[in-house]
């Protein structure tokens, strides 16, 4: 993750710079172990970085120290309050985002039904959560998985949502600004540009938007 920095879990606009484009299908889920799918939660805890759907509206882990400045590029500089204070949130998007903050780490089910994300009751959850991720203000901090009588897992693993400021603590929060986020853009650019010589420039400025 650390010399890599970005990496994509499904394919994007840029041949080659994903997961899914580097390992068989078989693995995915029925490679008769863990798969792609059941790694994503490990990679997660083990590594510390961030992920969520960053590129094309398609998941991503970031690590640690890039994260920091696609967060600042993302975030153009705003913590979240200073970002409302500027009327540039959506105020279902705050409403959410103040559930995650004030109970992450928080599982999606329970933070539908502590939202009221229901049937019958609010609606724009996916929209609200992705455009949080978009702009790095939430992430995906781990997947949970239920469990049978026996103790074994089984079916889907469940996101589990935070913010990278609890979820990174000091790390984060120390390190988010140092740059202006036209610098944290050209630091990103530099990067992506080394790690995929084969992409022309407009890709790359393409899946930062």
């Amino acid at each position: 993750m650390k010399t890599f920095g970005f990496v994509p879990l499904f394919a994007g606009s840029i041949p080659g710079f994903s997961v899914e484009e580097h390992v068989a299908p078989s693995a995915w889920f029925d490679s008769g172990s863990d798969g792609v799918w059941e790694w994503k939660g490990p990679v997660i805890r083990e590594s510390g970085c961030a992920y969520g759907k960053f590129f094309e509206n398609r998941a991503v882990f970031i690590s640690r120290e890039w994260f920091c400045d696609f967060a600042n590029y993302r975030r153009n500089g705003y913590d979240f309050d200073s970002k409302c204070d500027e009327g540039l949130v959506f105020y279902r998007d705050k409403e959410l985002y103040e559930l995650i903050d004030k109970n992450a780490p928080v599982l999606s089910k329970k933070l539908k039904a502590l939202g009221n994300y229901r049937r019958d009751g609010k609606k724009g959850f996916d929209t609200s959560v992705n455009r949080l991720q978009a702009q790095c203000y939430v992430i995906i901090s781990d997947f949970k998985y239920e469990k049978d009588r026996y103790g074994s897992t089984y079916g889907w693993g469940v996101a589990e949502y935070s913010t990278p400021e609890m979820f990174m603590g000091d790390f984060f929060t120390s390190n988010v600004y140092s740059h202006t986020p036209e610098q944290s853009f050209e630091r990103i650019l530099t990067h992506l540009k080394s790690l995929l010589p084969n992409a022309d420039e407009e890709q790359i400025r393409k899946i930062l938007k």
